[in-house]
């Protein structure tokens, strides 16, 4: 067991980004296309965040051309460069998946001051 803690403690993240649920983010995802690498912005509100240590993800939501996108990303994934908060949302829940179900101004977080 201890050389499976060993690896994963290797690999773990040190600068780990610092934001919480309700927050608008900018995710900067590193993208492999044949040889090339480019990076791509994933802009949007994180609904969830699951696990611990290396296993550790979180969930971010947007509406694009009218269809709601979520991806999931792992916090400690070489592929996602950085994380930066844009904004600051004031919630009361761990899960925000009732904004599936809402449209259009409804959708928004309040902003904390």
């Amino acid at each position: 067991m201890d050389i499976i803690k060993a690896f994963t403690n290797e690999q773990l993240k040190t600068d780990v980004p610092q934001f919480d649920i309700g927050n608008d983010v900018k995710v900067y995802c590193r993208i492999v296309e044949g040889e090339r690498t480019r990076t791509q912005i994933f802009e949007g509100t994180v609904i969830a965040k699951n696990g611990g240590g290396i296993s550790e993800t979180f969930t971010v939501r947007r509406v694009a051309y009218g269809v709601g996108v979520e991806k999931t990303f792992p916090i400690h994934s070489p592929n996602v460069e950085k994380v930066v908060v844009t904004r600051v949302g004031k919630v009361r829940r761990a899960k925000l998946y009732y904004l599936r179900d809402r449209v259009g101004k409804a959708s928004r977080v309040k902003e904390r001051i």
